[in-house]
């Protein structure tokens, strides 16, 4: 378990809540009954939300309520055939849309519905209805961005619907921006103070912010008002896990694993306490039924040597660790526990192996940073659209207010633009915003070292050295930097310093892992580069043409007992 809040699990469905005058639940089946009662009980023309201001005929209006009544008594598909035609003669007509909607919804037709719906929005913007039935629609889809958008405009409107709160926080935490989503979920306990529900969910997004304390308690109200909350033992287990309270957490998730025996949460969070307690029969036990739901799952298998290595069951713990590093060679713990069950056996060559294995590994816990990875995957992937259909201002302005990101300046901005400009593979637009934003900021961090990068690719060794340097003058600790700057001295010839580099570097990627390797061998440091080809081996599993050359590499060095046991982890095509 991490020492950090984990993700916070959401257990409610749109359909756990109800609240007068609003559409709330997902079911297509409850969410037609509901659009048709609202119809019914209508007046006028204005039968599923507000009019424009065209007042409807007495035909068109009777048609419609015939189209309803069809649709009451289960004839969906003739009172769908009515409300088409209906939007066909009339297709600034409102009711007849939502109708429309709402039938083609029940026939599973979500994508075609969701259409309809929007057409009637941007007829009727300020329809409640519209706005609260595609904000629930786009947050089921995962769309939380636009689910948030579409809640906030019904809140305008109605802003005393806590439920509508709920679904609001629900949006924002699930598009990272807690601090929102605190906010609104505060204003949806105010408004609901009696709903269990939504005091777990305040309580959770408590825990997962700032105020783990005022969370917990908010939690544990929650189980007063409704002790068979879904969930809500697991929820208070995790809290206090996270506040170090690992008895309570044992009982809690203990009481949270009885009420769903399959609950793979669950189930970890009571192992990870047991650990914690130093209960390893106990953990043991727990770490078992897990592998009993999902067979060679490795934080399971991790989990239960870690345990039989405390027993002191060397051999079986070495046994189930081979098994961890076989299914996942990234696994830099692993290589820990086995060189203390290794010890325990006497083995201590071996034992030293594998530790230096496990130290070369976690130095490399922190990687440099992959091509515009400082901007978030959300940001990255709309600025690469803007840039591509060239709206760089925009973009710009995305990498500034970024919902993901932090305060950016103009000058980092125009380092990720130029880093995604070199990503599309347009090196003058790239090049121009990294030279500027070197205008804007000489100590801007990155720009020389995606300059660099780029005259890397090109073969511009000299350049790309004295780029590389720029930035290592600024910032002597930027590993992407000493990672490039490595990769040069190798091409360079310039074993010894290629090494140095690349091993401070704490690179895992693994052309420059095998660069290491060969750097490491022919600067006469063997042992060094035994550990740095099994650490290779580790994170280029999936790789297969790299797993043959550093085979090759160590057959070339007569490395052939090292060769044999990689060769045997390269994975059949």
């Amino acid at each position: 378990m991490n020492s950090t809040r984990r993700h916070v699990v959401w257990h409610f469905s749109l359909s756990s809540l109800s609240a007068e005058g609003t559409m709330v639940k997902l079911s297509l089946r409850t969410a037609f009954q509901a659009v048709l009662a609202a119809a019914l009980l209508a007046e006028g023309a204005c039968f599923f939300a507000q009019q424009p201001a065209r007042p409807a005929g007495a035909a068109l209006v009777a048609r419609l309520n015939r189209a309803m009544a069809l649709a009451e008594q289960g004839h969906e598909q003739q009172a769908l055939t009515l409300a088409e035609q209906l939007v066909v003669e009339h297709p600034d007509f409102v009711p007849a849309l939502k109708l429309q909607g709402a039938l083609l919804e029940e026939e599973g037709r979500a994508s075609e519905a969701e259409q309809v719906y929007r057409k009637a929005l941007q007829l009727s913007p300020n329809d409640a209805s519209l706005l609260f039935k595609l904000g629930t629609n786009r947050l089921a889809a995962g769309d939380n961005t636009e689910a948030a958008s579409f809640f906030v405009r019904y809140l305008r409107l109605t802003p005393s619907d806590g439920v509508a709160f709920f679904y609001l926080a629900q949006a924002y935490h699930l598009s990272g921006q807690d601090d929102l989503a605190l906010k609104a979920s505060r204003h949806s306990a105010e408004l609901l103070p009696g709903k269990a529900e939504i005091l777990q969910e305040y309580g959770q997004i408590l825990c997962a912010t700032r105020d783990r304390q005022t969370g917990l308690k908010k939690l544990l109200k929650a189980q007063q008002l409704n002790p068979a909350l879904r969930k809500i033992d697991f929820d208070i287990a995790l809290a206090y896990y996270d506040e170090m309270d690992y008895s309570n957490t044992v009982r809690f998730a203990s009481k949270a694993v009885q009420a769903e025996a399959k609950d793979i949460d669950a189930l970890r969070l009571l192992s990870e306490a047991h650990v914690e307690l130093s209960q390893w029969q106990d953990a043991q036990g727990v770490f078992e039924k897990i592998l009993v739901l999902k067979k060679d799952d490795p934080p399971a298998l991790l989990g239960t040597a870690h345990c039989l290595l405390e027993l002191k069951q060397f051999e079986k713990a070495i046994a189930m660790l081979h098994r961890v590093l076989e299914l996942d060679p990234s696994q830099a713990i692993a290589h820990f526990y086995m060189s203390r069950a290794l010890s325990g056996l006497g083995q201590m060559d071996d034992a030293r192996h594998e530790a230096e294995i496990y130290r070369l590994m976690d130095q490399m816990s922190i990687a440099p940073p992959t091509l515009g990875s400082e901007g978030g995957k959300t940001q990255w992937d709309r600025a690469q659209q803007l840039l591509r259909e060239g709206h760089e201002a925009e973009a710009l302005s995305a990498f500034q207010d970024g919902v993901n990101a932090p305060a950016t300046s103009l000058a980092d901005a125009y380092v990720l633009a130029g880093s995604v400009y070199l990503s599309i593979d347009r090196e003058d637009a790239g090049v121009r915003a990294l030279r500027h934003a070197l205008e804007i900021n000489p100590t801007v961090r990155g720009a020389h070292t995606y300059l660099a990068s780029d005259d890397l690719q090109k073969g511009r060794l000299i350049e790309a050295e004295s780029e590389f340097e720029a930035e290592l003058a600024v910032d002597p600790n930027y590993l992407t930097a000493l990672a490039g700057l490595g990769e040069v001295r190798y091409r360079q010839e310039r074993w010894a310093e290629a090494a140095d580099l690349l091993l401070k570097s704490r690179t895992k990627v693994p052309a420059q892992l095998y660069m290491l390797c060969d750097a490491l061998f022919k600067s006469g440091r063997g042992q060094e580069a035994d550990v740095a080809a099994e650490a290779l081996a580790g994170y280029a599993a999936n790789d297969r043409s790299q797993m043959q050359a550093l085979v090759d590499l160590l057959h070339r060095q007569d490395e052939t007992a090292l060769a044999s046991k990689i060769a045997a982890m390269i994975k059949p095509e």
